[in-house]
This record gives structure tokens, sequence and C-alpha cells, in this order.
């Protein structure tokens, strides 16, 4: 019987990774593969630890817990790719929960398919509190396709997805240092996809993000608009083209905003951020990073 391994890399998230692990010891599999868990954290002072332990004591699912200290999501996911052993490789986010036949789907579509891995869509689970104009904006809302639908590096993360093992041995490292801040799973599966290898979507596979209310004041939208700007350019295939675009946006969207309030506050905001986005292109071209590490909310 095939194994899958679900890798999880995790900072800080004690509430959430342990209503993860407790969401992965209930996955259906009907009898087609076992499944197991490793654990990769990303914090020297190893504040998971106590968690994995108890859910290691108190749920049926085989958990390892491995230590990353170099700060970076890189290094977190590179981590928990030492000790799998699975056939499968799942990848999964720390403040994510996934419905109860996620992995079964993922597995379904890939073996259908015979590919080299299936995504499937991560949807929001908002706070209550959630400013309308937060959900109306879509800032985390994820496009999705009909299940078969060949991926485009560009929409491939790790937040919801199963990859034959195998084929991450073809590339080293596996997730760039360089990408630390993010972008490290679009720069795997753009260099996956540049040696042959395809990849489909599954939209039965649904997993569900927590936004806190954090995520939703303006300050971490705009930092975090400017981070993913920045952290675009270093794709070398894509490079020129999205600063070409940028160079046309920025000046197009100030123009452009004051109108847009008009049309309601969550278009102003939908395109504010988008600003914000290109012009952490432009800075980025200079020289210029104004945020380097995630915000972790």
């Amino acid at each position: 019987m095939k194994h899958i391994t679900i890798c999880i890399a995790t900072l800080q998230r004690p509430a959430l990774l342990k209503r993860l692990l407790t969401d992965l010891a209930g996955q259906e599999t009907e009898n087609h593969f076992t499944f197991s868990v490793v654990v990769s954290d990303n914090d020297p002072a190893e504040s998971a630890r106590p968690v994995v332990a108890e859910c290691c004591a108190t749920l049926p699912l085989p958990i390892e817990y491995v230590v990353e200290p170099r700060r970076s999501i890189s290094h977190a996911r590179n981590k928990s790719l030492e000790p799998a052993r699975g056939e499968y490789i799942a990848f999964i986010d720390d403040d994510e929960f996934p419905a109860s036949d996620w992995l079964l789907r993922l597995y379904e579509a890939l073996t259908a398919h015979q590919v080299a891995g299936a995504f499937g869509p991560v949807r929001p689970a908002y706070d209550p509190a959630t400013p309308a104009w937060v959900k109306r904006a879509g800032f985390y809302e994820r496009p999705e396709h009909p299940t078969g639908f060949p991926m485009p590096w560009v929409e491939c993360r790790t937040g919801n997805v199963l990859v034959v093992r195998e084929v991450l041995h073809q590339v080293n490292p596996v997730f760039a240092p360089q990408f630390g801040g993010g972008a490290s799973d679009q720069d795997l599966f753009r260099r996956l996809m540049d040696l042959g290898h395809r990849f489909i979507w599954c939209n039965e596979a649904v997993v569900f993000e927590v936004v806190p209310p954090g995520r939703c004041k303006r300050a971490f939208l705009i930092r975090r608009a400017l981070l993913r700007g920045n952290l675009s350019i270093r794709h070398s295939q894509d490079r020129w083209l999205n600063i070409g675009k940028a160079f046309v946006a920025v000046p197009a969207y100030a123009l452009a905003l004051p109108f847009l309030q008009l049309g309601g506050h969550h278009l102003f905001m939908r395109y504010f951020v988008k600003f914000f986005d290109h012009l952490g292109r432009l800075l980025a071209l200079v020289g210029m990073n104004p945020v380097r590490v995630r915000d972790m909310q």
C-alpha cells in the first residue's frame, strides 16, 4: 500500500497547528494509502514541541517532529522533507485545516491523471468580525478550476498539493533559500515544469485558510503586497515582463484610485493593494525592499 507523508512547516502558531493535526487524524483513505505527518518547527525555541507531543499522545496519527532554527519558510520546508519516506508528499500550511476527504481526493486525481502532482483550492475561513469590504475585495480568494485543469506555475503553491516524491529528487535545492520570504513554492514548480513534469487541479480537494482579524488590517495587506511584488521579480523567466507591467500599472492606478472610491471602499482597497504589489516590483528594481520578512498573523 502506498504511503503519503504530509509536511507542515510551522512558526509560533500552536493553536492552529493543534487544530490542523486533529483534523488530519480524521482523514479518509478508503484503504487506498496510509499516511503520516512531519512537523518542521521554524522556531529555535521549539514552541511547537508541546503541541506535537500532546497530539502524539492523544491522536491516532504518526507524527515526526523536526526543528529548523534558520528563520526561512524555504529552510523549514526543506527540513520537513528530510525524514519524509512516503511515495507521495503532501504539503499543507499551519494556518489551514482540511476537509475530511482532502487527501483522498488529491490522491485519486493524481493517480487517475498520471501526473507529478495535484493542487486543490484554499478557501478563506473568516473571523465573524471580518469587515465586509475585506470579503468583497476578495483578498483571500484564489482562482479555482475544473478537476484535471493543467496548472501554470504562477498559480502553484504549497498550501494544498500532493506530489510524487521522486520528482522532488530531481531538483536541488527543493525550495530555494533565496526565496526565504516566500515564493519558493512557485519557483519549485516552475523548475519541475521546465523538466517536463505535469501538474493538475483537483477542485474537490478543499482546505480552508484561517483569516484572523490581524490579516484584515490595511497595513498588513499593504506590507504583504510590497513583499509579494519584491519577490515576484526574482523569477528570471518573467522578471522583465513583471517590471514592464509595474511601470504601466503604478501611474495608472494612482490616477484611477480617487475614482474607484466611487464604486465602494472594497473596490478602492482592491486596487490600492494592487498598486503596492506593482510598487514593490519597482522598489526592488532599485534595490529597495521595505518589507523583508513576512508578517506572521
